[in-house]
This record gives structure tokens, sequence and C-alpha cells, in this order.
């Protein structure tokens, strides 16, 4: 089935594009491998960044990437014939995340975050083997601000994501191009193109405990009073006031 070319794709294509462009995050040349898990969030990155490759003024490559982690019940092959039939170069890389996680995970530590170090060093091989310079992540506007409140209120620093950087191992550089992209839209393209949502399959009782979630309640609670607090705090972490910040590391005056 093609990809329905409607206003909600256009308007995700636009923000896309518009990110592409503030953050320089494709340049001619690039061979990017897209993380792609099975989630709404991944399969919109990948589908979109194909549509605006076919009229970009430069030429670069996508590579769709799956890691299969272990956990039993995962549907790697709805993945496979997904990218089959709508043609994309597409590789699913095998890993033993779930065991890992079962043996070295240290009591208190987040099983979400140990398992998404394991998932991105994975991802860092497999591209580097199939000669990509870029990766690219299905993160969306709602995860950096989710990610923001996180740093603030569990770790307390002042960060979030960046929609450019190098990766761990110096080689790829990570792009983000949904920075700009709300969830809700998302939600709604993949629902309207009907994409196989591919479960993680990790174990219920890790998702019960996500504090992600707590945060996504928190903003949404806040957009019932303030109707832009999502383009407020994504704007804000574009508009950074080092004098009013407590920091002795930027010696403000």
């Amino acid at each position: 089935m093609a990809i329905r070319e409607d206003r909600l794709f256009r308007k995700i294509k636009r923000l896309t594009g518009q990110a592409i462009g503030d953050f320089n995050l494709i340049e001619g040349g690039d061979r990017i491998a897209v993380a792609v898990s099975g989630g709404k969030d991944s399969w919109t990155l990948l589908h979109v960044l194909d549509r605006l490759r076919q009229r970009a003024p430069v030429r670069y490559e996508l590579i769709a990437v799956n890691v299969d982690a272990g956990f039993p019940g995962y549907r790697s092959d709805l993945i496979e014939d997904h990218l089959r039939r709508h043609g994309f170069a597409g590789h699913v890389e095998k890993a033993d995340c779930a065991a890992i996680i079962a043996e070295k995970l240290r009591p208190g530590s987040s099983y979400c975050a140990f398992c998404a170090r394991l998932r991105r060093g994975v991802l860092y091989t497999v591209a580097e083997r199939l000669g990509c310079n870029k990766l690219a992540l299905g993160h969306h506007l709602d995860d950096f601000i989710e990610t923001l409140l996180l740093n603030q209120f569990y770790v307390g620093t002042l960060a979030a994501m960046s929609p450019k950087l190098l990766a761990d191992n110096g080689v790829q550089t990570v792009i983000r191009p949904l920075v700009y992209v709300a969830e809700a839209d998302i939600l709604a393209f993949s629902r309207a193109n009907d994409f196989p949502l591919v479960d993680c399959a990790c174990p219920p009782e890790v998702r019960a405990e996500q504090k992600r979630r707590q945060m996504k309640h928190l903003v949404a609670q806040l957009e019932q009073s303030i109707p832009d607090v999502r383009r407020s705090l994504i704007g804000a972490l574009s508009n950074v006031q080092p004098r009013h910040l407590l920091d002795a590391r930027l010696k403000s005056f």
C-alpha cells in the first residue's frame, strides 16, 4: 500500500525538512542507517526521509537497520516484510541484549536505559559495518521535552537531546530529524497508513515502571491551561540564556 500523501504527511515532511535545514542533518553523499524498531516513530522517520530523498537537492542513501534484542515473541519478520514490500534496503541484526540485561543489570538501575545503551551499541557496530556515516533515530518533539524534564527532576541537569552529535564510537553522526514533529501527529500518520507496529516484547512489568510516562502525563496536564507548552519548551532548548544560569563554568557576570 502506498503512503498517503495527505495534509498530515505534508506537515510532517515540512517539519522534518525544516529540522534537516536548521541543523544540517543530511549532506550530499551521506549513507544513513535508519534505526527501525517497528514502532510508529521509526516507521514515520523511514518513510518521510525516503520521500524527502526523492526530491532532495543532494543525493543520499538510506538503509533500514533493525536490532532484534532477543526478547521472546519479537516479530522481526513483520519488519522485514514491510521493508521488502516498500522496496527498502534493510538489515536485521540478531543480538543477545535480553540475556545481557538479565545477567548484568544492577539493582535499582533502569532496565530501559540499560537496554537502550546496548541497542545503541549494536546500531553503531552495524552502521559501521554497512559503511554508514550517519545513524538516524526516531526521537520526536515530545521525546526531547520529556528528556529535558526527566533530567531536571531526577538527575539535576539542564539537558535534553541533541538533533545532531558525534556518536560515542567517534565514527557515525547521530541525527534526529523528527525533533519538530509532535508525537500526536506521528501516531495519526502511523494509524492512517496501517503500519505494522511491532511490540518491543520486553517484560510487561518493566514498561509499567517507566518514569517517562509521568513526564508525558505532566505535559498533557500543563497543556490544558497552557496550549502552546510543547512549542514553548522545545523553543527554550534553542534559546538558552547562560547569564541567568547557576553553572559557574559558564562564568556569567
